[in-house]
């Protein structure tokens, strides 16, 4: 079973799903240190995981933008 892709993301909605990524980021980042004061490990955990993800997410978004400081998202 192949992947059915369209191709039709314009770069305008590549560029929204760039700052949605790096906002949410922040934001699981603002959790973590939240959590960390409280000594909630499991959320410190969870916030870490998604942080971490969306990481991977920006880089890829980058890379796909053409972006000169990403060689490859792989890395």
């Amino acid at each position: 079973m192949s992947a059915k892709r369209t191709y039709d993301r314009t770069w305008e909605e590549i560029e929204a799903m760039l700052g949605r990524a790096e906002r949410k980021m922040n934001e699981w980042k603002g959790w973590f240190e939240e959590c960390r004061q409280r000594g909630d490990r499991e959320g410190m955990k969870d916030a870490v995981r998604n942080y971490k993800a969306l990481e991977g997410v920006i880089k890829t978004l980058k890379w796909t933008l053409g972006d000169v400081s990403v060689d490859t998202p792989l890395e």
